[in-house]
């Protein structure tokens, strides 16, 4: 069973970061629930990989705050986000296609046993899939047997192992960076359902995306950045495609000027 919905899990506040002489950010605020999907756009350059960099850990900003279960939390490296529970699915994936499915999982986090004690120890395999089975099956995670090189997986598939990565550890706050780019019409639908289940399982959620089309599926929640802003916080369902477009452009500002 999920945990209870409605609580902030993140909260940031008034964030800045300026890299030599681009402002990057200039003051962005939002927050995410647990058990709710927000959705982070805005056109190129906006602040949204910059967002998302100062909450995984990569980057610190210059001023404003980032409160982590209502703590406010120094987050200086993606070791530390991690700890708190903080897991960020990039574009690239971050996998390793040499390896099997299960060796993804555990990238890093192996289960080994001893082979010759005090000389080698070997990955155990199989008590690594039994550990990852529950998890997979909890949110409805379809993927081929876990000894699969991941070199012969699906885009979909990919992502999906990507994005279970990220939740076997008891993450608190899942972020996914573009998560259906480059991705089949059925592959995207099969990610999008994923990112739902994420929800119903307590998790709160940020996604990063330029496909308004996928935000309207699954986001509670639209915040738009814009030169480094967050200008808009809407409530998805009381909001239309045409007015979220015209906050990322500016459109919406224009005429509240020109009246």
């Amino acid at each position: 069973m999920g945990e209870k919905s409605g609580e902030n899990v993140l909260e940031v506040r008034n964030i800045t970061k300026r890299f030599g002489a681009v402002q990057a950010l200039a003051g962005v605020t939002f927050e995410v629930a647990r058990g709710e999907v927000v959705a982070l756009v805005g056109d190129n350059g906006a602040g949204k990989s910059t967002t998302i960099k100062m909450i995984a850990g990569v980057e610190q900003p210059d001023e404003g705050e980032i409160v982590f279960e209502g703590e406010s939390v120094k987050l200086t490296s993606p070791s530390m986000a991690e700890k708190l529970g903080i897991q960020t699915v990039y574009q690239d994936l971050a996998l390793c296609d040499n390896l099997d499915i299960v060796s993804n999982l555990y990238l890093g986090r192996e289960i080994t046993r001893t082979l010759i004690p005090g000389l080698i120890r070997v990955m155990n395999k199989n008590e690594m899939e039994q550990r990852a089975i529950p998890v997979l099956k909890e949110l409805g995670i379809n993927l081929p047997p876990l000894t699969t090189q991941v070199a012969s997986l699906s885009g979909g598939q990919r992502q999906t192992v990507a994005v279970a990565r990220s939740v076997l550890w008891g993450s608190k706050l899942v972020m996914l960076d573009e998560p259906t780019a480059a991705l089949g019409v059925a592959q995207q639908k099969a990610v999008l359902d994923l990112i739902l289940r994420l929800k119903t399982t307590g998790k709160a959620v940020l996604v990063i995306s330029h496909n308004l089309s996928d935000v309207f599926k699954i986001a509670d929640r639209i915040i738009v950045l814009r030169l480094g802003r967050s200008v808009a916080s809407f409530i998805r369902s009381e909001v239309t495609p045409e007015q979220v477009i015209a906050a990322i452009t500016g459109a919406s500002e224009e005429a509240v000027v020109s009246q």
